[in-house]
């Protein structure tokens, strides 16, 4: 893949920094806000996809309680709620942004509209596979992907208490660490489908923990960060 397109900035930002619990989080998108504003005021180009988070996970398990449910129904539950999410960050950007929401990464957006907000697309992935492929399409280098977690580890840190954060890890490894299955409502830094896409392609992932919008800036203004490179 051909790497010459540094000011669009592809933005995978999980729904679990949108709503962490059962309240939107107010004080932290406020923050978000203001730095994407500020990176549009220095000329980049912004793609945000949203994903589901808390709220598909709920979703998702209340619907298998009531019936036996398809994964493939799951995955369009999870779809939805990516949407909802996409809608709402669309309207607190307000004219800032394209003014639709839009799921597939194929479509063409006059290049005068500098902020688009994407959402979930197609089942059988997440939101993040999404994201690849819009970073594909526009030719963008990275995807940050901004989550609750500070760092990837070598290991399930709930699971293994000595399991180590890893600053920077290769594509081959770190699809080793999740496995290459998807389910819906699989939890992992960067989902299957779309890791074994960014392989492909030579993406550059890095993982975030959204929270920390200094921590971002950081990255961005290449100094000092907390956080893991997958390349």
């Amino acid at each position: 893949m051909k790497k010459n397109n540094k000011k669009t900035l592809i933005f995978s930002l999980g729904g679990s920094l949108i709503v962490p619990g059962d309240t939107i989080s107010v004080n932290f998108l406020k923050k978000f806000r203001e730095l994407i504003l500020k990176l549009l005021r220095k000329g980049h180009r912004i793609i945000l996809i949203t994903g589901g988070g808390g709220i598909c996970r709920k979703y998702n398990a209340a619907a298998k309680k009531i019936t036996k449910i398809k994964n493939l129904d799951l995955d369009w539950l999870g779809i939805a709620t990516t949407k909802l999410n996409a809608e709402f960050i669309r309207c607190i950007f307000g004219n800032y942004a394209y003014p639709k929401v839009l799921d597939d990464p194929n479509t063409k957006v006059n290049s005068k509209y500098k902020l688009i907000i994407a959402s979930g697309w197609k089942p059988g992935c997440s939101s993040d596979k999404d994201a690849v492929l819009w970073a594909k399409n526009l030719k963008a280098s990275a995807i940050f992907n901004l989550s609750d977690i500070d760092f990837v580890y070598d290991k399930d840190p709930d699971k293994y208490p000595d399991a180590k954060p890893l600053r920077t890890v290769s594509w081959v490894n770190f699809i080793k660490i999740i496995g290459k299955e998807w389910f819906p409502g699989k939890s992992a830094p960067f989902g299957p489908p779309a890791s074994l896409l960014a392989k492909k392609l030579g993406l550059e992932v890095v993982i975030l923990n959204g929270k920390n919008i200094k921590n971002l800036e950081n990255y961005l203004n290449n100094k000092k960060f907390k956080g893991t490179i997958i390349k």
